[in-house]
């Protein structure tokens, strides 16, 4: 927050670790806050830079320590990183030792056959480039962003491990595997004595991917934390959608991950089944939609993404979330699948 007008520089809340709950992420000593900041939008050139900074003060003043990054988050791809480098150094650079940040390489970044993928070359190459947008020396988490069906498993494990020991990273994580490659992944940065600590999947009442395909059920026997993204299901899980599509809502405005053809008559029924039992809670169907992630303890924190500050504060309501009956489980689930 500002202490002395626009151009003061910024000052964290002094009780910002007041209410914000911290999970041991999986066997590891590190914490994360149950809430952690998603930068995938509304952090490249297209978006207005002071209300970027105003979302990232909101979420440190809140106890949100955790700021998540990827290569090619924007757009343009880079631009998140070095927006936030900027906020870095001109904000909240002397907070660094209390903010975790994390970025990934997996997805193409630039042209040519080394730019893209899970090689040794790409993933270190990408790692120098990442710092040098940041303004940092070392970020705290990094990951390899997809699983790679080309390159052997050891080369990439052993490019995050080298990641590690260049001193380049403090943890390593894994985003988007399944749980079997995750398993064997593990093997190999154990005995690489390499600090792989996270997985970061999608996951949400819509999506349960990693239910089916082993993912939740291996990190949590191997002591290995889970990041959920997407936890609203791009914003299906909220009140946007419940008359409709909006006319500046991300189907309309962008349509990559959102369409039309997605609302189906009977996909928004269910979004207002779900709704009704959210307000029977108390709450908003984005609220209910985040304790349900966090319900077992299984997922140790859950990425949030916002366009404005009120939203983070809205999200931050879950922190006061009642736990779930077994009967209302049984009635998301009845809502969400059928």
């Amino acid at each position: 927050m500002r202490k002395d007008g626009q151009d003061a520089m910024y000052q964290a809340n002094r009780e910002r670790y007041g209410t914000m709950k911290y999970h041991r992420c999986g066997s590891s000593g590190l914490k994360l806050p149950e809430l952690s900041l998603g930068m995938w939008h509304n952090f490249g050139d297209h978006s207005s830079y002071e209300n970027m900074k105003q979302m990232c003060f909101t979420a440190f003043d809140n106890g949100i320590t955790h700021f998540d990054l990827a290569n090619n988050y924007g757009p343009e791809p880079g631009s998140a990183e070095r927006n936030f480098g900027k906020i870095l150094r001109e904000e909240l650079g002397a907070y660094r030792d209390e903010l975790l940040v994390s970025t990934k390489a997996g997805y193409e970044m630039w042209e040519g056959p080394y730019g893209d993928w899970g090689s040794r070359k790409y993933l270190l190459a990408s790692l120098d480039q990442s710092l040098q947008r940041l303004g940092l020396d070392y970020v705290d988490i990094f990951y390899h962003h997809r699983m790679d069906p080309d390159t052997p498993l050891e080369e990439t494990m052993g490019a995050l491990a080298q990641a590690v020991k260049s001193g380049k990273t403090l943890y390593v994580g894994l985003s988007n595997y399944d749980g079997p490659t995750m398993e064997r992944a593990s093997r190999i940065l154990e005995d690489l004595n390499c600090p792989f600590i996270i997985n970061q999947n999608s996951y949400n009442i819509f999506n349960r991917t990693i239910e089916k395909n082993g993912l939740k059920a291996a990190a949590e026997k191997a002591g290995k934390g889970i990041i959920s993204f997407s936890p609203l299901a791009q914003g299906t899980l909220t009140d946007r959608y419940l008359n409709g599509i909006p006319a500046d809502s991300r189907v309309r405005t962008d349509g990559r991950f959102l369409r039309e053809g997605d609302f189906t008559q009977e996909k928004l029924e269910r979004i207002r089944a779900l709704n009704g039992i959210a307000v029977e809670r108390g709450e908003s169907l984005a609220q209910m939609a985040l304790k349900w992630v966090l319900r077992d303890g299984v997922v140790t924190s859950v990425l949030i993404g916002a366009s404005r500050p009120q939203q983070i504060l809205d999200n931050l309501q879950v922190l006061n979330s009642a736990p779930f009956s077994r009967e209302e489980l049984d009635r998301i689930d009845a809502a969400a699948l059928g």
